[in-house]
């Protein structure tokens, strides 16, 4: 616990108010969205059904039944989504694509209609001087393709690499920055393993294939682009810090197994053109041999690589499967609505641990936000103004960028953060409830209204980090 200075304030709260919050020339301060959770009208003009829209259509696989068939109705208000863009002062967006709006079988024909939804969005980022960071795959897969197998059909590369080309000759030029892959782990461990997210399969067997087709497809799709682009490609993964509950032997061998299968399960291929020799100890009689050529087409240069970050895990050692490893609470740990830690300092280490391991390959933090309780309407003040007061957030995030201006003064490439979330949306399984926006959202009318920590991002962005030598608001 912080100690209390004779004014009240806590000496980490003076520290901060002393450091000297410079951040490098052409630092990107954004924001990210995912597709699904913000659109809606998912199958609008030819669009065809994804994953997530099976699953959250099936009875008992979200909270409350809720799905995306609304969301934030960005489909149909983007135009006004980018102007409170540039109100807030945004450099960057970071957005998802749905798969099946391009090609609703997915494969083959193109819908039009899908593509100039996006091409729509870009020219309007553009005009508002807001770089667009594109995501190919945040966890839509078309629902013609799970029925071909999905992400465990080998196939599934090909599939990718095409849809990425779709993409690529649509926005040359226009869109200058390409992730392929949000969070692979999320997809198998949620989609594979145990089936809280979309497909919804629980099986030991599959998670591992479908984790090595997604890195044949990421290799392809950055394959793809340097046949067609000329500018940025990267993957976003998120990883966070394994801490060991007690000194003991069994707790360290599982805190090895659990970064092995979170933070390195994806960064091993992509960069080292191998897998982590815990994952066979972890997956035991449900790990293949993989052929040696696929590793040829998983490494490929990357551009830069994305990094989610929101908590670390402090584990023990027990029987959960697969890692062996459970986490702890912390009796002073100050928890978020989705039961994560708030732990800024975590960032600092997983940055330089990056570097460590990996090298000098630049990055972003492509998500970093939280939800806390929020209330479901805007308070009304005497004169009418519309305001959410969400004095935690803003302190996470300050906290955050502080952990990051850190691993930057300590020789981490970091050039550019995305808060998540732009706006409230659907937290998929966990439906409406769990509120990530600096911006809210009013469901029943679709009002935004940025919260108060909108409104300090904003003064953030205006100083380029200057502001967090300031006491919050």
């Amino acid at each position: 616990m912080p100690t209390t200075d004779q004014h009240g304030e806590s000496s980490s709260m003076t520290q901060l108010q002393q450091k000297d919050f410079s951040f490098p020339k052409g630092f990107l301060w954004g924001a990210a969205t995912a597709a699904h959770q913000i659109e809606g009208s998912p199958l609008a003009d030819g669009a065809g059904p994804s994953i997530w829209t099976r699953f959250a259509h099936t009875p008992g696989m979200t909270l409350n039944g809720d799905t995306g068939d609304v969301a934030c109705d960005h489909y149909r208000r983007w135009k006004d989504d980018v102007k409170l863009m540039r109100e807030l002062g945004l450099q960057a967006y970071r957005f998802s694509v749905s798969w099946s709006r391009i090609l609703p079988e997915g494969t083959g024909r193109v819908n039009q209609a899908g593509l100039d939804f996006y091409s729509r969005l870009v020219d309007e980022l553009l005009a508002n001087d807001i770089e667009p960071l594109l995501t190919l795959y945040h966890w839509d897969l078309p629902a013609a393709l799970d029925d071909r197998g999905g992400w465990l059909n080998r196939d599934s590369a090909d599939w990718f690499a095409e849809y990425g080309r779709v993409l690529y000759r649509a926005l040359h030029g226009r869109v200058k920055k390409w992730v392929t892959l949000n969070e692979p782990w999320v997809v198998t461990d949620g989609g594979y393993l145990h089936g809280a997210l979309a497909p919804g399969h629980r099986n030991k067997y599959e998670a591992p294939i479908a984790s090595h087709n997604l890195m044949r497809a990421h290799g392809a799709a950055v394959q793809a682009y340097r046949a067609e682009g000329a500018h940025e490609i990267g993957l976003v993964v998120n990883i966070e810090p394994k801490h060991a509950a007690t000194d003991s032997l069994e707790d360290a061998a599982a805190v090895k197994r659990a970064h092995a299968y979170m933070n390195e399960q994806y960064l091993h291929p992509a960069l080292l053109g191998c897998y982590p020799p815990e994952l066979k100890d972890i997956f035991g009689d449900a790990w293949p041999e993989f052929p040696a050529d696929d590793f040829t087409q998983i490494v490929q240069p990357l551009d830069f690589v994305g990094i989610n970050y929101y908590t670390r895990s402090v584990n023990r050692a027990s029987d959960s499967y697969p890692t062996g490893a459970s986490p702890v609470l912390q009796p002073q740990g100050t928890y978020t609505e989705t039961g994560w830690e708030v732990f800024p300092q975590g960032l600092t280490e997983l940055l330089l641990w990056f570097k460590q391991t990996y090298g000098d390959i630049p990055l972003y933090v492509t998500e970093n936000g939280a939800a806390f309780f929020d209330p479901p309407v805007a308070d009304v003040d005497a004169s009418g103004a519309r305001r959410v007061r969400d004095p935690l957030r803003t302190d996470y995030l300050r906290k955050h960028l502080s952990a990051i201006h850190d691993a930057i003064a300590a020789g981490v490439d970091v050039r550019g953060y995305m808060v998540w979330s732009l706006m409230d949306n659907l937290e998929w399984s966990l439906g409406y409830r769990k509120r990530f926006g600096i911006v809210h959202v009013d469901y029943g009318t679709q009002q935004r209204t940025p919260k108060d920590s909108a409104r300090w991002y904003s003064r953030v962005i205006e100083t380029h980090g200057g502001s967090l030598a300031e006491p919050l608001p």
